[in-house]
Order: C-alpha cells, then sequence, then structure tokens
C-alpha cells in the first residue's frame, strides 16, 4: 500500500515540482564545487605536474587578462574561434583553481573603438582579420608587476601546446631574464640570405629552422662560429648541430666551455641528409658526410663511428613509394616510448621522435661520469653501412641480420668532466714562411682548466636531420596565415633536453604533454616478425636470380671477335639455360615477396576488422547475457 502511494505522488503534479526542486538545487550544488573527471589516458584535460609546481612557487599574484572576441558575428571562422575560445576559459578556470587566489584571471570583449581593444592592443595582443573586414581578437597578457608577457594571439593549431604557452608565459613574468643559448652548426639553421641576382628574380632565402626559432621563444640565442676559440661566458647552454670537419680549436673551445661548468647539446651526424655540400650533383641527393667530436668523445669514453648507420626492421619508416603501403626505410625509425627512458624528465610523456640514418654512441663512460640512455633501438637492429643505406634501402638489407643489441641512439653524461687536451690548447697550424724569414716561438704558459670543479652534464644525439624542418614540422597555409604542425616530438625532445640543461624542468612535462601520436607498435613488431620468416628465403632467391641475370648478360657479350655474329651451339645452349634459370628466379622471388605482402596484409586486415566488431561484439553479448538474467528473474517470481 505504501508503494503505491509513493508512486501515485511521484506521477502528480506535486511530485514533478519536488523532483524539479531537487534537481535545480543539485545543479547549483555540484556546479559550484568545479570539479570535472578526466577520462584520458594522458590526462590531456588536467593540469600537469610542472604546471602545479609552477603555480606553488608563486609567492605574487599574477594576473592574466583574456581578450575574446564574444560579441563578434556568427559567421562559420568566429564559431570556430569561439569554441576554441571556451577551451581557453575552461583551461584558464583550473589554472585559477589551483593556484589557489595566485592567479587573478580577467576577461574582455574588444569591440571596435572600446576601451577594451585600445587595453588589447596596449598589452600587445593583435586582431586576426576576418573576411568580414573585422578583427576577432583572442589572446592574452600576463603581468606581475610591472613586468609583462602576451600572447598575440592564441592559434587553435596549438591546441595541444596551449598549457605550455600559458605556463612559460607565467614563468618569463616570474623570472624575466633568458638564459643565454648559444648555436653552433656547419648548416645555415638560422637561415641564409639569398644574393642580389637571386633576389631580383623574386626568390627568397631560407628562412631559420623552426628549431632555432621555438629556442628563441625561451633564450637569448646566440650564434656561435665553427672556428671560435673561446665560448662566451654568458653562454649556459652550447648547441652544437652537425660539426662537420670541425677543428682542434674548436674542439677545444668546447672542452675548455664544459670544464668551466656550461652544459652541451651535440647532435651529430653518420650521414646527414641537409648537409649536400661537395656532391656531384650528376649523382643525385645522397646525403652529406659525417660528423663527429672525436677528441671528446674519446676523453669521455664514448666512440661514434659515423659511418654506419643504424637499421631497424621493427622500427623502420615507410614513406610514400610506387605501391599502396609505401617504401620500407629501414635506416629511418619511429621511435616510441619503448625505445625512450620513461623515467627521465626529457623523455618521459614524448611519445614518438623520428631518427633519420643516425648513428649510436659505444663504449663506457670515464671515470666520473655517468650515463643515462635517452633513446635506443629494438634488439631487431644492427649497423650498416651508411652511404650505401641512404642509396639504396633494399641493398643494405640484403644481408641484414639482427644483432639482438639495444643500439644507444642519445645518451646524457653528467659528473665530473676531464679534458680532452692534458697539453693544453692545441697549436695552430704553423703560417706560410717566407723564404730566408724565421720567427721565434714563443712557448706560452698553460692556464687551460684540466677538470671541471663541479658537476655538469652533456647530452648527445646520433642524428642532426631530426630537427630540420623537412623532417619535425609541416606547415600549412590558412586563412590566418601559415601556421606549423608538428609532425612528431622530435623538437619538443630537443627542447627538453636544453630546457633541462639551462636549469628549469617544471616547463618540460608542460610541453611533453604537446603531441600524442599513437604509433601501431605491436602491429610493426608482427609485421617485422612475418619478414623475419621471409627474410632468409626472400635473400636467397633474389641472390640466385641476379647471379642468374649476371650470367646471361656474361654470355651475350661474345669474348671472341669470330663469334660476334655466330655462337657456338654449347654456347647458345647454356645460355638458353640460364635465361630459363633467370626467369624461373624471377617468377620465384615475385611468389616470395606476394606471400609476404598477403601476410602482412592479411594481418593488417586482421587488426582492423577486429578493432571494428570488437566493441559491438562485447555490447550485444552483454545485453543478451542481460535479457536473459532478466528473463530468469521475471520467470522466478
Amino acid at each position: 500500500m505504501q508503494k503505491k502511494t509513493l508512486e501515485t505522488f511521484l506521477y502528480s503534479l506535486g511530485g514533478v515540482a519536488a523532483m524539479a526542486v531537487i534537481l535545480v538545487a543539485a545543479n547549483v550544488i555540484f556546479g559550484s564545487v568545479h570539479r570535472r573527471v578526466d577520462l584520458t589516458k594522458e590526462k590531456a584535460f588536467t593540469l600537469s605536474d610542472g604546471t602545479r609546481a609552477i603555480l606553488a612557487k608563486l609567492d605574487t599574484p599574477v594576473k592574466i587578462r583574456f581578450y575574446c572576441s564574444q560579441s563578434a558575428g556568427a559567421a562559420a571562422e568566429t564559431v570556430y574561434l569561439k569554441d576554441y575560445a571556451r577551451k581557453v576559459e575552461d583551461l584558464l578556470a583550473e589554472y585559477k583553481q589551483a593556484a589557489k587566489g595566485r592567479i587573478i584571471i580577467e576577461k574582455y570583449d574588444p569591440q571596435p573603438d572600446s576601451d577594451a581593444e585600445d587595453s588589447a592592443k596596449l598589452d600587445g595582443v593583435e586582431g586576426a582579420p576576418l573576411q568580414s573586414g573585422d578583427r576577432f581578437y583572442m589572446g592574452l597578457a600576463v603581468s606581475m608587476i610591472d613586468t609583462k608577457e602576451a600572447i598575440p594571439f592564441l592559434q587553435p593549431v596549438r591546441e595541444r601546446l596551449l598549457e605550455y604557452d600559458i605556463s612559460r608565459a607565467i614563468t618569463r613574468v616570474v623570472r624575466p631574464e633568458k638564459p643565454v643559448v648559444g648555436v653552433m652548426s656547419s648548416l645555415p639553421v638560422f637561415g641564409m640570405q639569398s644574393n642580389p641576382m637571386m633576389q631580383q628574380m623574386g626568390q627568397r632565402g631560407q628562412p631559420a629552422w623552426a628549431f632555432v626559432t621555438e629556442l628563441r621563444n625561451d633564450f637569448n640565442v646566440k650564434n656561435v662560429g665553427m672556428d671560435v676559440d673561446k665560448i662566451d661566458d654568458d653562454v649556459k647552454v652550447l648547441v652544437v648541430i652537425h660539426p662537420k670537419e670541425i677543428s682542434d680549436k674548436a674542439q677545444f673551445a668546447i672542452d675548455q666551455f664544459v670544464l668551466r661548468g656550461g652544459k652541451l647539446v651535440a647532435f651529430l651526424d653518420s650521414v646527414s641528409l641537409i648537409d649536400s655540400r661537395g656532391q656531384n650533383p650528376m649523382m643525385g641527393q645522397m646525403g652529406g658526410g659525417g660528423s663527429s667530436l672525436d677528441k671528446l668523445l674519446k676523453a669521455w669514453g664514448l666512440q661514434f663511428e659515423n659511418s654506419k648507420v643504424v637499421a631497424d626492421a621493427r622500427l623502420r619508416m615507410e614513406v610514400g613509394g610506387g605501391d599502396a603501403r609505401g617504401q620500407q626505410r629501414p635506416v629511418w625509425l619511429s621511435l616510441t616510448p619503448e625505445n625512450m627512458d620513461t623515467n627521465d624528465v626529457v623523455t618521459s610523456q614524448i611519445d614518438n621522435v623520428w631518427f633519420f640514418a643516425g648513428g649510436a654512441f659505444s663504449g663506457t663512460p670515464a671515470d666520473g661520469l655517468k650515463q643515462t640512455v635517452l633513446l635506443k633501438s629494438s634488439p631487431a637492429s644492427a649497423l650498416v653501412d651508411g652511404f650505401l643505406a641512404n642509396l639504396s634501402p633494399e641493398a643494405a638489407m640484403k644481408d641484414f641480420k639482427p644483432s639482438g643489441k639495444e643500439f644507444a641512439l642519445a645518451v646524457r653524461l653528467a659528473g665530473k668532466f676531464k679534458t680532452a687536451f692534458p697539453d693544453g690548447k692545441p697549436a695552430e697550424k704553423p703560417e706560410e714562411k717566407k723564404e730566408g724569414e724565421t720567427k721565434p716561438e714563443e712557448k706560452k704558459a698553460d692556464t687551460s682548466l684540466k677538470q671541471s670543479a663541479g658537476e655538469t652534464a652533456v647530452v648527445l644525439i646520433g642524428d642532426s636531420d631530426m630537427i630540420h624542418d623537412n623532417f619535425s614540422i609541416q606547415e600549412t597555409q590558412t586563412p590566418f596565415g601559415p601556421m606549423r604542425r608538428q609532425l612528431n616530438a622530435n623538437i619538443n625532445f630537443a627542447q627538453n633536453a636544453i630546457e633541462q640543461l639551462a636549469g628549469d624542468n617544471n616547463l618540460i612535462t608542460v610541453r611533453s604533454r604537446a603531441t600524442l601520436n599513437r604509433p601501431f607498435t605491436r602491429v610493426k613488431q608482427m609485421e617485422a616478425a612475418a619478414e623475419e620468416r621471409f627474410r632468409d628465403k626472400l635473400n636467397e632467391v633474389r641472390t640466385a636470380f641476379e647471379d642468374a641475370q649476371r650470367r646471361v648478360a656474361e654470355l651475350g657479350q661474345s669474348k671472341d671477335g669470330s663469334q660476334r655474329f655466330i655462337k657456338p651451339p654449347e654456347q647458345q645452349k647454356e645460355e638458353e639455360e640460364w635465361k630459363k634459370k633467370a626467369a624461373r628466379f624471377g617468377v620465384e622471388l615475385k611468389q616470395v615477396q606476394k606471400d609476404l605482402r598477403r601476410e602482412v596484409v592479411q594481418l593488417e586486415n586482421h587488426v582492423k576488422w577486429w578493432n571494428i566488431f570488437a566493441m559491438p561484439l562485447a555490447v550485444t553479448a552483454c545485453g543478451i547475457l542481460l535479457a536473459v538474467y532478466k528473463r530468469k528473474l521475471t520467470a522466478a517470481k
């Protein structure tokens, strides 16, 4: 009877009103809590620990003025920007809540000819032109006392970097002095101006690398020449990129810089795909030579063989080719977290790094130095000839056998370093003397450092192409101008290493969340295993086919001038037999390749159909079980 009375009340007008009051009260109560649950694996909508650490150190309130043209018309482009603006507001609310009163958020709608628009311009916030002729503002200014930092326009293409951009702006107003980073390279990383003749033809010079442009956002970047004999004292971190043919004098300058407590990040290379100097233009683009810091590495206990590159059957990349699946590049590696030190702040949250015809480091660090391997290959890798691998991937993989060893692709050395020049500064090359002229030799006292007083650090990477624009970013043209999208986490990885050595670890975890690429690592492992089963048979048939073709070509060339037009029957018979063998081996080679391709395609289809039907089948099965369970309960009643 009581149950019936309750049902009557709930379905009555008073019951409906009571439920409405309860719902409104619940919304008011829970709406004021500002609690959200982030169910994404990467916690993409949760402030990182680095941001929380930055906010926890604030002892003076920081004001963030957010400018957004909320009153702009409802055109398609403004609707898209307003949707992104709501995401920015949500993130700013997270900042305010995490800062516990030390972050003040102010919102402005800069309408045309308004005080808000004047304030935006004074703060350095710029409006993007719309097709209607108006300007859409969406930027912010961060200030603390008399220090101010602006983000002129919050580009939606940088959504994954939004938290990093805001946190970086906060750190800049807290610590306005930018560390000095020196960049030394044999490549035009700072760009190159075109000569006057090229300018008249309408050709512009090369811009600076995106990597250098990003560095300028965080540091005072200084160009350091390859012929220096001393690194300036104000340089905190020195970045060396492809030091091809570096002199002993420059290596001595780097040596003394490290011993003074400076930090070094060096991008060496076995085969530089960007450096094409000294090539024969008739032979095509085959990549330049290698680069190393041989004397320094030797003193540190490491070796870098700059004629061998790392090939990896499991991490190989696939580039556009003639067939549907593209061409396999075994020396172009796509590294995943399995190939990184996930416990290190530099790589803990990096998701994907591409490595292009790079080399590996070996050896045991010298006494007093501790080595950390940041990037490594898989066990299905081996060292192959760098020139051949870049010229012909198939030829390089012909005799490829996995070594079962994980090669170190990027390492960090930390501790107290000893000099690579115990005899002091290397002597310069003697100038050519005129006939009968002699110059007295003056031996100066050796004042060079022999060992670092305190601990310092060096990061060594076996590839320099990875931070070039062609291999790290993609530029697209939009109505708001050119926008750059990261292809991978290469620049993030390089910036993380520099950021760590420059002394600020908090921004590292913020930036690492920016790129979320999910390669199918398990599928690649299964494909590599399938190719491993066919590799011996494929090499055997290919070798037999090539030998048969070679023998046919030899028999086709008559050695005796009298046999130029008429060949003996024995030679004709042998030539016909080898032609048949070549044809048979050719058919067999195609069949083995077809079998390999069929197995790989079947594997891909198996994974694809499993992903498509697994969840619907699971839901259907749960529904059937639930229906059966309910029927049993009904029958029991």
